[in-house]
């Protein structure tokens, strides 16, 4: 993977706005395009920052991060992280997004090929195989005219 590449890739960010921190994980983001199609006053992917948190409430930037799908974007208060509530789901769902990546949403642990060991409550595996993130989705099938 080219130098520059892997750094935008390993890229996460925080914005703070009060007691309010948003997180964004490049690695995590699949450019689903949720958080700036519902709130393109704060998430605007052609600037720099791209998140500017002064441009709405906490409120309304919390319940749109909500809506993220792949969690790359995140969000605690105060100094320190807390981790976002973790769905308690009694099964593990698994969804073919068409054209797209497998959504799998529950109780996760998923164990990547250098046998580290990811607890998740929800996540984005490639389907396409051209992923620079395996197992996860990078949304290289939008690249690559994906069909399935």
């Amino acid at each position: 993977m080219h130098n520059l590449y892997k750094r935008i890739f390993d890229m996460k960010k925080e914005y703070k706005k009060d007691d309010l921190t948003v997180t964004w994980d490049a690695k995590k983001c699949i450019h689903s395009e949720k958080c700036w199609r519902g709130l393109n006053a704060v998430f605007q992917p052609r600037s720099r920052p791209w998140i500017v948190v002064d441009n709405a409430s906490a409120e309304a930037i919390t319940r749109q991060i909500d809506q993220c799908p792949s969690g790359a974007l995140g969000y605690y208060y105060g100094q320190e992280e807390e981790s976002k509530k973790v769905t308690e789901a009694e099964e593990i769902v698994i969804e073919v997004i068409s054209n797209g990546p497998y959504k799998l949403v529950g109780q996760l642990s998923i164990t990547k090929p250098n046998g580290e060991i990811e607890k998740k409550d929800r996540a984005f595996l490639c389907r396409c195989g051209h992923s620079e993130n395996k197992p996860y989705c990078d949304g290289s099938h939008k690249g690559i005219g994906f069909i399935g």
